[in-house]
Formats: C-alpha cells, structure tokens, sequence
C-alpha cells in the first residue's frame, strides 16, 4: 500500500501494510493503522503476538520485513540513519522498566537528554528538567536517585525524561507493568493529565485492562494466531461487540466473552 501524500497528512503515525520478524519468521502481516494527534492509541495482543516488535519498528529500532510507516506524511523507513535520528527526535520513549540511569539523580537523568540534544544554557536545563520532573507530579525529587523512589516514581521520572525534548508523540512500552493498582491508577491518570495539558500523542503497548479502558481512545489487537490485526476500534466498545473477534473479545473481558 502506497498511500498519496494528502492521505499520509491526515494522521501523526500512518502504517501501511507492515511485516515484521526474524529471519524467516513472520510475527505480523498486514499492519495497517492511523494514529491521530492527541489520540491515545493502544496496541493489544497476547503473548508472542509481536506487540513490543512493532513498537521497536515504530521507534525506528528494527526495520519492517515489508510495508511502510508515515510521520506526518514522511515515509520514515524510506530515509536514511540520520533523516530517521531526526524525526524520532519529535518523539519520547517511555521503556518498561523505566530505564533511568542509576548513577544519576533524576534531574540529571532529564537533563542528560537536553545536553545532547539542544544548546541551552546549564541554567535553562536545570529548570527545564525540573519542569518536566513538575509535570510528572515528581515536584521536589530532582536530587533523588532512582533507587531512592518507588517503582511508580520511577516510571513518572522516565515519563519526565521522555518529555524532555517536548515530543509529539510519546512511545510508553507496557507502563503499568509491575505497579499496583493504586500507582497504576495514578499513571494512567498522568497520561490523560499530560494530554490535556500538552496535547501529545501516546501510542502504548499494555497487557493491563483497567488501564486500557481507562486512557485508550482507539486500539489494534494484534493476533499471535493469525498474526494479523483482528479487531480495532474503541476498547469498551470492542468488549461489548459481539461481531468482535474470538481471541481479542476473550483478551478484552478476561475469557469471559459477553456474559
């Protein structure tokens, strides 16, 4: 699929047709999907469906075996390394461990992203690291070190440093994953703060129910059977369709299907 460039403006992230594996195995076929700015978009799946793949070649971190994928109209595997450096640079990863650096306290982890990327004063970095620790309800913990907070600090302070660059669009990779419900809540809860505030645009991979239902405007379920996209649309309304397809109405209601 070859989409014209009027169509390719009219979403953020367009994917066309996209094949994605190792080698001779095949994860996914036939991907194809509009995120749009200000959207929440979830990518569902169960396990070994290829969920964190796609978002490893949405990220510019593996090549697709086949098929395209557009930002802002741009075909973005069609470029070379540094034309795709600079398009990613409008975008912010959220990994699932947090993936702060240890040695760093959490201001430092923010800065550290517009030192090398921006020549702003040693000053205006320290403020804006603070801000962005301030967004993600971390005020005051700028000289903590991660392995002085809780697991759900640490994934507000990874979601601060993914927003260091202020990006369009936000990658967040399974974010509720380890938390209890109550952090978990709480992050959900900062997604929709931060797209209100900023209008940014997060594509997420989870697992997690209650945080699906809870932020997802739009999702795709990704289907380890027949590897392809079975189901897409709104979550609540996916789980209350009976037209929705067997594996993903059973992923959405827990295998309890529509009782």
């Amino acid at each position: 699929m070859d989409p014209d460039n009027t169509a390719a403006t009219q979403a953020l992230l367009r994917v066309c047709g996209l094949q994605a594996g190792f080698g001779r195995r095949v994860l996914m076929r036939e991907v194809s999907f509009d995120v749009r700015a200000g959207e929440i978009f979830c990518i569902l799946g169960g396990s070994g469906s290829g969920k964190s793949t796609l978002l490893r070649v949405l990220m510019g971190l593996k090549a697709p075996q086949a098929g395209q994928v557009f930002y802002g109209g741009k075909n973005f595997w069609a470029g070379d390394e540094e034309s795709r450096r600079g398009i990613m640079r409008g975008a912010g990863v959220l990994f699932q461990g947090g993936a702060l650096w240890s040695s760093m306290t959490l201001a430092e982890n923010v800065e550290f992203v517009l030192q090398q990327h921006t020549d702003m004063s040693a000053g205006d970095i320290r403020a804006q690291a603070l801000l962005k620790l301030a967004l993600a309800g971390l005020t005051g913990f700028g000289d903590y070190y991660p392995s002085e907070i809780s697991g759900g600090m640490r994934k507000r302070a990874g979601l601060a440093r993914a927003l260091a660059l202020d990006p369009r669009i936000l990658f967040l990779d399974e974010p509720s994953a380890g938390l209890d419900p109550v952090s978990g809540r709480m992050l959900d809860d900062l997604v929709l703060e931060l797209r209100a505030a900023l209008k940014t645009t997060f594509v997420i991979v989870s697992h997690e129910l209650q945080s699906i239902f809870a932020v997802a405007d739009n999702c795709i379920y990704l289907d380890a059977a027949s590897r392809r996209v079975t189901a897409r649309g709104r979550p609540a309304d996916l789980a209350r369709d009976p037209a929705t397809e067997g594996n993903a109405l059973r992923f959405l209601t827990r295998g309890a299907g529509l009782a």
